[in-house]
């Protein structure tokens, strides 16, 4: 399958130290990737140079065959879905559902004084309906839970019909109820034949959606393991990862952790 992003020997220096330490790595169009690791192992920045946010110190990116670097990222943007808590608090708190997905067209954040069609206006509302939002169009954003927010972020990064999605912590701060009903969503849409390559970061092997094929372990920067989910996502390597010995259990394609005392 086409490959939609490709690390080589990518490295990101902050001070002195480095964030992401020589990594190399690439997703197919139809592989979904969860990357796992402790907090400072990389995992939001690696998820920033794949939204072009950020250039790498040494190595080279590839995003959808484009170099990093060498190619116009306000053109490559539109192509990458992306959806994170940093970005809520970004979104006008008093713009209605509706408008928070459908201004994604236009990469704004808030409706201005663009012009949309009556296509785009179905596009959303669809989007919506799809991930049970629909009876919310004409809420205002800030009004909405925690858990509503979140998918009305990832609504409007697939809008606009996104060649990769990357989604950083998208069930973090939810109450288990939103977190599973937002996880049961993921993982259908994950196992959709038309849904682009995903890449999500999470802390938690509990907030694995069904679907997910692919994991990346990091702990200082680097890679720990990498590989098909069901034969990289052990006890052994999340022991190596987190630095603790794991104890891990699978059922129904849903994984359970704890420490292994």
């Amino acid at each position: 399958m086409p490959q939609v992003l490709e690390f080589s020997d990518v490295v990101v220096r902050r001070n002195e130290r480095d964030i992401v330490d020589h990594l190399d790595w690439t997703v197919s169009d139809d592989e979904r990737w969860v990357i796992l690791g402790p907090n400072g192992a990389g995992k939001t920045t690696v998820l920033q140079l794949a939204d072009t946010m950020l250039h790498p110190t040494s190595g080279s990116v590839t995003i959808l065959g484009e170099r990093l670097g060498r190619t116009d990222v306000f053109e490559l943007r539109p192509r990458i879905g992306f959806a994170s808590t940093a970005m809520a608090k970004q979104l006008p708190q008093d713009e209605t559902v509706l408008n928070v997905v459908l201004t994604a067209a236009y990469s704004v954040l808030g409706r201005w004084n663009e012009s949309y069609e009556d296509i785009d206006e179905r596009r959303a509302l669809r989007v919506l309906a799809e991930w049970h939002l629909d009876h919310l169009a004409d809420r205002t954003f800030g009004t909405l839970s925690d858990g509503e927010q979140k998918r009305v972020q990832i609504a409007r990064a697939i809008m606009t019909d996104p060649e990769m999605l990357l989604l950083d912590e998208p069930a973090a701060s939810l109450d288990l109820g939103a977190r599973e009903e937002l996880l049961g969503l993921l993982g259908g849409y994950a196992q959709a034949p038309s849904t682009p390559a995903m890449i999500m970061v999470t802390h938690h092997v509990e907030e694995i959606p069904v679907g997910f094929t692919h994991v990346l372990l990091l702990a200082d920067g680097r890679v720990t393991a990498a590989g098909p989910l069901r034969e990289t996502l052990t006890a052994e390597n999340l022991s190596s990862t987190f630095g603790v010995q794991i104890f891990l259990t699978e059922y129904a394609g849903r994984y359970s952790a704890r420490a292994a005392h």
